[in-house]
């Protein structure tokens, strides 16, 4: 290991979050694929999620971005227990729920509650909004003070929804509206932990700001912590307190919320955030880098040996290819602030002298462009 790496301590991973509520250790889903005929075997699998380390304190709010198929849905989704884990370790408030059986998680399921992506297909069509938001504590055996309509009008009032709305259905509303119904629906159960699989993705923009503001709101006021899933970098920023980036199947770096946005470290990350469109209203402020990257995220049947972002990376050497490279604190980052880079970058989001372009046909188009100018 080279000089300036360090091995992470308990004590530099619990800066951030003192008190861990979810640990996710080595967090592993391969989906087989099966091919052949007549019989059908196992001929390979799609390594969907693939080693991933994850910590979110009590009342914490943790974002996980990536780009499209790099596995954060699959995580969510495990870490819920809505899919079975092929490997790692799934601790909940001291208690490992990775291979409980159903009657074993019946106490933990209230208190891990997932929002889903689509507003349109997780609302089912036959159900009034009453019924959608009162049936968890139903399942549960859950009479609150005052009756469960009762409950679910506080909640319809609390997501800024009008609790006349009660008896009415899922086609009578917005997309944002719909979204809110399954905000009221996750805290029905007064859960400790929700997972948001990017709520806010297939809403409007000008919707999109209302109900992030509620998530928030939410946080604040009932000190519930989140798993918050997005491609969106600005919304996990405004959200979120710390922040994991994954790159096919596997998180390359994982720190505070400012530390990775004004300090990233891997190469991934600084692209991530290169991509994020900026308006420049004041002719004082510092360019930002720019990184374009070439091709397209490898196929998670095959990744590539050692770091998997060598195939994109313009900082890649012989090492990347032979090695994987460990998540870790790196000199002169903050505590609990790593990175899995064998050559990191600096932590500025500065320009540089020259643009980081690895696409060959959008360097000869540029080239061409500069060529015309002159």
């Amino acid at each position: 290991m080279s000089d300036n790496l360090t091995l992470p301590t308990q004590a530099d991973a619990g800066t951030a979050a003192p008190e861990a509520l979810l640990e996710v250790q080595g967090l592993t889903k391969h989906f087989p694929i099966y091919g052949g005929f007549p019989i059908k075997r196992k001929v390979g699998a799609v390594q969907a999620v693939d080693g991933v380390d994850l910590t979110v304190g009590v009342g914490e709010s943790v974002g996980l971005v990536g780009e499209s198929g790099c596995g954060k849905s699959t995580t969510g989704r495990l870490i819920t227990r809505l899919l079975e884990p092929t490997a790692g370790k799934i601790v909940y408030s001291g208690q490992d729920i990775t291979r409980s059986s159903r009657r074993q998680l019946a106490p933990v399921r209230s208190e891990i509650q997932m929002i889903f992506q689509d507003p349109y297909s997780s609302l089912n069509p036959r159900q009034t909004v009453g019924t959608i938001i009162k049936s968890p504590m139903e399942v549960n055996g859950i009479e609150p003070a005052g009756g469960r309509e009762a409950r679910v009008r506080e909640l319809l009032e609390l997501v800024g929804l009008n609790p006349e709305h009660y008896n009415r259905f899922p086609h009578e509303f917005s997309g944002g509206q719909r979204q809110r119904i399954g905000v009221a629906r996750a805290l029905a159960l007064q859960p400790k932990l929700i997972v948001a699989d990017e709520p806010v993705s297939a809403l409007d923009v000008s919707i999109q700001a209302q109900v992030v503001n509620l998530l928030k709101k939410v946080q604040d006021e009932l000190g519930i912590a989140f798993l918050f899933i997005a491609h969106d970098l600005a919304v996990v920023r405004h959200f979120s307190q710390r922040v994991a980036v994954m790159y096919l199947g596997k998180v390359v770096e994982v720190g505070d919320r400012d530390s990775i946005y004004n300090g990233p470290r891997h190469p991934y990350t600084h692209a991530l955030l290169s991509a994020v469109p900026e308006v420049e209203v004041n002719d004082d402020v510092e360019p930002r880098e720019r990184i374009r990257l070439a091709g397209d995220v490898p196929s998670p049947i095959s990744p590539p040996s050692g770091c998997r972002f060598r195939t994109r990376c313009w900082k890649a050497q012989d090492k990347c290819a032979t090695e994987e490279p460990p998540l870790v604190q790196l000199a002169g980052n903050r505590a609990g602030h790593l990175t899995a880079c064998h050559f990191p970058e600096e932590p500025t989001i500065e320009a540089r002298a020259e643009d980081v372009v690895l696409d060959p046909a959008l360097k000869a188009l540029e080239a061409d462009l500069e060529v015309t100018k002159d």
